[in-house]
């Protein structure tokens, strides 16, 4: 399955962002998404912040960088 098919609000141009997952049709990337969660932002700071894009274009990011992280394996902490 590709990235068009699995996740299709989700798009990844080498020619935008140097080719990082972003919201399709924007420069917002995906990577940008989960960090504005991860430092405590709501959605609705999200789409503040954004307002071009939509609710369901960040619920589409986290769920590509969910199935991303679960495809990769880190080398245990010491």
């Amino acid at each position: 399955m590709t990235l068009k098919d699995a996740h299709p609000r989700i798009s990844a141009d080498p020619a935008i962002m140097v080719g990082k997952p972003c919201i399709k049709g924007t420069r917002v990337p995906v990577y940008l998404i989960v960090m504005m969660f991860a430092e405590g932002e709501t959605l609705e700071d999200v789409l503040e912040a954004y307002p071009h894009i939509t609710a369901e274009d960040v619920r589409a990011a986290l769920a590509y960088a969910a199935d991303r992280s679960a495809d990769t394996v880190l080398p245990a902490a010491e």
